[in-house]
């Protein structure tokens, strides 16, 4: 069985060099058969495809998608209420 520093490590890597992802901001954390994201994303979609690269970067672990989603907004906008 591979350690798991070097299974989080191959799948921040997949993170990093998948054309999709990109992502070098995400937290990796493998415990058991689990393997934790933690980090902020800018959408949605952003985080499900980070879930996605990281189940093919270390099959057979359970993923457990704790990214949470920024509220992004452009210069001079305000949240309404």
């Amino acid at each position: 069985m591979e350690a798991p520093q070097y299974v989080a490590a191959r799948v921040q890597r997949a993170l990093a060099e998948d054309e999709r992802t990109s992502e070098l901001g995400i937290r990796v954390d493998i415990r058991g058969g689990q393997l934790f994201l933690r980090g902020q994303v800018s959408g949605a979609e952003r985080r499900t495809l980070i879930a996605a690269v990281a189940e093919e970067a270390a099959p057979g672990l359970t993923v457990r998608n704790e990214i949470t989603v920024m509220d992004v907004r452009g210069p001079g906008e305000e949240e309404k209420l």
